[in-house]
């Protein structure tokens, strides 16, 4: 579990959370530190990177910067709700958009600073451009559109519902599609939608943050391109065997301008000043613009040749939050491909108790228990295919539910009520009932969905295949699964990271934390 110290000679302290590559542990608020030289930060993952330039700001203008990482609706909620006051300063995200739609959340707010610029734009390799003729001339999101439904090439993204990136790349998909010339309504989704189906069937790649899409998207040669901020692109270029030809479509792009915002009630209005303003000073700007990739906000620094000479025209993005979450529910339940995820529950013996109900209650808040906005998305969706397999000292009898296009509550009442029959008893066959669950997905057979497994276990492995045993196994299968395991109770951190990487999955802690929480994390990779 990683920590960054939080001695006053560091710059920045990174609280880091629970959506972060490679298990990070979540901070909670109250363990934040605090100081009268430290801004406290609610932060999108996508300012991650800002974190070594951070650390100079303490010795240039006295500020350290507290970082804590969130979810971008996530961390709207909590603003909004006030949940954020007295824990925070200030917030970061991609993006105030979203936030500025929910009812109070504009009271909550105080000074916003736009620090940087990146529109979120296609990036298509080389060869596939060259191929659609789209090095040479401009292109709309109509004939991105044209080419996605038939297939010419296929493309990453992430989910709406838990990234910024994904959520500005669907606004502006539907707004050009739909010949928005205002924003985005409920009767302009709708009309929109069977053209968004169309488009995102050439989706074959998702992800939870534009990060982990980048690095998953860097280790695969499967698919032709990326829907995501042209940062990430142009920082992804070195990483590549191939180049990538970044798309600006000429009839608009939605555009992330990082706002840094004070909170209206934190007492650091001086210390957010002297940071906003040190951020944009033309140095510090040219920094931001050479290490992550992204546009100067200040007329005084000219961007440079990587980022061309297409003009970014501002597509419409909606003024309402029921519109902005309509949007958001068609692409889940209608628009995207479906996608089919196994559950390998851990239910040995060492589960009993408050353990065996953390998963019972887990498993409710994805059947629709947790009524927030974003406990809503990260429910299982319209179209799934969940198929539950509990084991212990050998894999369980596994059971597969496929919730409806429409009226899903009545299998959703099912996979709520098989949970709370969960009991605890025996050990721990983790390998053996991976392995069964890598047999199950390829006999249901995938059929051009989104497939997962995510594995839950609170102990080390005691009977049956080791994890040596289960790495030779999945050397011998199409490794198109990846496996998405949640650290809890007294997992072995170690091996389960092993089996995350092996399978191109990630993991996520819950050791302090909700186990419900992580299973909503994850939610946003699927």
């Amino acid at each position: 579990m990683r920590r960054l110290a939080a001695a006053a000679t560091l710059a920045v302290l990174v609280a880091a959370t629970a959506c972060s590559r490679g298990g990070d542990t979540p901070d909670t608020p109250g363990r934040l530190p605090d100081g009268p030289d430290v801004l406290r930060v609610l932060a999108g993952s996508e300012v991650k990177d800002l974190e070594p330039l951070l650390k100079e700001a303490a010795g240039a203008v006295g500020v350290k910067v507290a970082l804590t990482y969130t979810g971008t609706l996530d961390g709207a909620e909590q603003v909004a709700s006030g949940g954020a006051d007295g824990h925070y300063d200030a917030t970061w995200f991609s993006s105030n958009r979203y936030l500025s739609l929910i009812d109070g959340a504009n009271a909550k707010l105080s000074t916003q600073t736009k620090v940087m610029v990146s529109p979120v734009v296609l990036g298509l390799k080389k060869t596939k451009a060259h191929a659609l003729g789209w090095d040479t001339r401009q292109v709309t999101w109509a004939d991105i559109a044209a080419a996605a439904k038939d297939r010419k090439f296929t493309f990453g993204m992430t989910n709406p519902a838990s990234s910024n990136s994904g959520f500005s790349a669907l606004v502006g998909v539907t707004a050009a599609l739909s010949n928005a010339g205002e924003a985005l309504d409920k009767a302009q989704i709708a009309a929109a939608t069977p053209k968004l189906k169309q488009f995102f069937s050439a989706q074959t790649l998702t992800a939870g943050s534009s990060g982990w899409l980048a690095d998953a998207y860097a280790k695969t040669s499967s698919v032709d391109g990326l829907i995501n901020y042209e940062s990430v692109l142009l920082g992804l270029q070195s990483r590549l065997k191939e180049p990538l030809t970044i798309v600006y479509p000429s009839d608009g792009v939605v555009t992330a301008d990082y706002p840094l915002t004070l909170l209206a009630s934190s007492a650091k209005k001086d210390l957010y000043g002297k940071l906003a303003t040190w951020l944009r000073t033309p140095d510090v700007q040219r920094k931001i613009m050479t290490t992550t990739y992204r546009r100067p906000i200040v007329p005084e620094v000219r961007p440079d040749q990587r980022f061309g000479t297409a003009q970014l025209l501002e597509l419409p993005f909606p003024n309402r939050r029921s519109a902005a979450d309509e949007l958001i529910s068609a692409y889940l339940n209608q628009v995207r491909r479906p996608s089919r995820t196994l559950f390998v529950l851990d239910t040995s013996g060492s589960m009993r108790g408050d353990r065996i109900d953390a998963l019972k209650q887990a498993l409710a808040a994805l059947t629709g228990a947790d009524t927030s906005v974003s406990g809503q998305f990260s429910r299982f969706r319209n179209r799934e295919t969940v198929t539950l397999l509990p084991f212990n000292s050998a894999p369980g009898t596994p059971r597969t539910f496929t919730v409806p296009e429409r009226d899903a509550t009545p299998v959703l009442g099912q996979i709520r009520s098989y949970g709370e029959d969960l009991d605890a008893g025996g050990g721990t066959a983790i390998y053996d009932s991976l392995r069964a669950a890598y047999e199950l997905a390829a006999r249901q057979g995938n059929g051009g969905d989104f497939t997962s497994i995510v594995l839950m276990t609170d102990g080390d492995n005691t009977d049956g295949a080791s994890y040596d045993d289960f790495a030779s196994y999945y050397a011998t299968t199409s490794r198109n699964v990846r496996t998405f395991v949640v650290l809890f109770g007294d997992s072995d951190v170690a091996e389960m990271k092993q089996v995350a990487a092996l399978t191109g999955g990630a993991t996520f802690d819950a050791r302090s934390g909700s186990l419900a929480s992580a299973f909503k994390e994850i939610r946003g990779y699927q």
